[in-house]
């Protein structure tokens, strides 16, 4: 049985003078001493009260307004996840300005679009690599008055500058916005076309925080609920997560180097983690590939399943059998109680999006006392529509609506979504605007499903359903999304549009390569290209397609591979910086050895031919 609209009302009653900078005033003045960031110190952290944050907002929002910047400018923003995005995006909010983030890894040409469509007035860039990307395009940017360095302690510059404008300017400032005005204009990071600009008002971030926080309470209104930064905070994700975070008096730390992840969460201790799913299975395959390395591969897996077949049970709500928790309790000790560690031994929960994380991952971190709460959202949502709930949850699905959130069937299988966390329009854009809604109903472009609880499943993006040439749709995510579980997969497109089968391209992953390389008893240094060849390889490929193929039918299987000599990255052009992949450029960049795929006629053996 299955729903076709789920709606949920909102919790907390909606106040149109609102404005985001009262979610920090309002913070401060409940509790003024609470530790609302911490800041790497040597090895350790140092904490940065509520109240000492919104002083060195006031601070450097005076030096805004010395500089020039008048409320409802647009000021573009291009720099890593630490301590200083929040500040700069608060003390913007107190200045009455609105931010224009650019992603750090965005080309000149990027940055050059989506200042000059924006509307920009001024830019502040993190380092020099940043500046001389910027420097490129300037001339092609007249509106741009001001550029700030903030390696170049141009942001202490700004604040010495300010000290002279009255706090009452701030004060007066800091209020001019309300619920409808805009807060924020986010380009979608676009895997197809020219990046549009989202209008993000401050209603659309405070009422979906102060819903949020409610509907989430046993994540972010618990004492002592902390959590560390690490996806880009210039993506609507973890900006949202941020002010959610200073709304809900969470203490947030940062480390925009994922490299040097673990020891961050080692030394922070978070309580809650946001990622995307691509980091829980780095986790999960680094694991189990250590294992190996130790020769604890076969207690691993035996683990991992035990873990699997654990949470199944609990979610069922049927009785564990006597010998399942008595291996249970023995893999505690022997394994998950090291993973919990090396996530820092304080974490319970984990909010993911951006991609679906498939069940098998989900039961195993469950079992870990791990709960990932999976969500769907875009950014002309402000990043959440739905998402599992700590009492209220599926593995599987990403969730039922938040409260304030309504979600829609259409016919064809589209989501729709309407409530306080859609967006008001597209910059500058009415036919995009007037395309995307079907009255107030925002039309996603994803394929799902609500069951009769309103839990949604998203089974693909609309655009991307495969039609083969015997009329069968397929959705890719649903092949994709086992085989890159797999540890010597970094990416995987599934090809076959108007073809007679479903092919797959496939690239490996760098990283994890030499490790399994070294573990099955091969030369660890073998390049992409060689490992690309190799038999070993290949046939770990194989049975990676073989497992994934099993949940199909034949007609929506993988028929044919070929493991591409080169990696998918943001630099390449390949991956959004989401880490999305852009299936229309590797379409148009891969297309020799797309043909070659249907040169032949289909391999009836089950050695591809590719």
């Amino acid at each position: 049985m299955s729903a076709t609209v789920f709606e949920v009302p909102a919790i907390v009653p909606a106040d149109p003078e609102a404005n985001i900078a009262d979610l920090l005033a309002d913070r401060v003045s409940a509790t003024p001493d609470l530790a609302l960031f911490a800041v790497p110190d040597g090895d350790g952290w140092r904490n940065v009260s509520a109240a000492e944050f919104e002083r060195q907002v006031i601070a450097l929002a005076k030096g805004f307004v010395s500089a020039g910047i008048e409320p409802g400018d647009k000021v573009g923003f291009l720099a890593r996840t630490t301590y200083d995005w929040t500040l700069v995006d608060f003390a913007l909010f107190y200045a009455g300005a609105v931010m224009v983030p650019v992603y750090e890894t965005s080309s000149p040409s990027q940055i050059e679009w989506i200042l000059s469509d924006s509307g920009a007035v001024a830019v502040i860039v993190e380092s020099a690599a940043h500046a001389a990307s910027l420097a490129e395009v300037r001339p092609n940017l007249p509106l741009i008055r001001s550029a700030w360095q903030m390696q170049a302690g141009d942001l202490d510059t700004m604040v010495s500058a300010g000290a002279s404008i009255p706090d009452n300017e701030i004060a007066r400032r800091r209020k001019l916005a309300n619920a409808s005005d805009i807060a924020t204009l986010i380009y979608t990071s676009g895997s197809t076309g020219r990046p549009k600009g989202c209008v993000l008002t401050h209603g659309n971030f405070v009422e979906l925080s102060r819903n949020s926080a409610v509907a989430l309470h046993e994540v972010v209104e618990v004492p002592g609920a902390s959590t560390v930064l690490f996806i880009t905070t210039a993506h609507v994700f973890a900006r949202f997560i941020s002010i959610l975070n200073i709304h809900a008096g969470v203490k947030t730390g940062h480390q925009p180097d994922t490299k040097q992840l673990l020891a961050a969460l080692g030394s922070f201790h978070p309580t809650f983690l946001l990622a995307v799913p691509r980091v829980f299975e780095k986790v999960y395959n680094s694991a189990e590939q250590k294992a190996e390395a130790g020769g604890k591969g076969k207690i691993f897996r035996a683990a991992a399943q035990v873990a699997v077949d654990h949470s199944q049970y609990l979610q069922d709500g049927k009785k564990i059998p006597f010998g399942m928790r008595i291996k249970f309790a023995l893999f505690d000790k022997l394994v998950y109680s090291k993973l919990r560690a090396a996530m820092g031994g304080s974490v319970k929960f984990a909010v993911s999006g951006s991609a679906p994380l498939g069940p098998r991952l989900g039961h195993f971190f469950h079992s870990l006392g791990i709960h990932i709460l999976e969500g769907y959202g875009l950014t002309e949502t402000t990043a959440p529509a739905t998402v599992n709930l700590a009492e209220k949850s599926k593995i599987g699905t990403v969730g039922p609506a938040l409260p304030g959130v309504g979600i829609r069937i259409a016919e064809d299988g589209e989501v729709e979504v309407r409530g306080i966390n859609v967006f008001k329009e597209y910059w500058r854009n009415p036919e995009a605007t007037a395309e995307a809604f079907d009255g107030d109903w925002f039309k996603t472009g994803d394929i799902g499903s609500l069951d009769e609880d309103g839990f949604l499943t998203i089974t693909g993006r609309k655009k991307e359903i495969i039609v083969t040439a015997g009329g069968k749709n397929v959705a890719p995510a649903a092949l994709e999304d086992p085989i890159r579980a797999n540890p010597i997969v970094g990416q995987v497109v599934a090809v076959g549009d108007h073809r007679p089968f479903i092919s797959a391209l496939i690239t490996l992953d760098s990283e994890m390569l030499p490790t399994w390389l070294a573990n099955n008893g091969h030369r660890a240094d073998m390049t992409l290209a060689e490992a690309a060849k190799d038999p070993a390889v290949r046939a770990e490929v194989q049975r990676a397609v073989d497992r994934a193929n099993t949940s199909v039918s034949r007609a929506e299987s993988i028929r044919k591979f070929t493991i591409l000599e080169t990696e998918w990255t943001e630099a390449s052009g390949h991956l959004t910086p989401k880490m999305s992949i852009k299936r229309n450029v590797i379409m148009d960049d891969f297309t020799v050895e797309v043909e070659e795929l249907y040169r032949v006629p289909e391999n009836t053996s089950n050695i591809p031919l590719a």
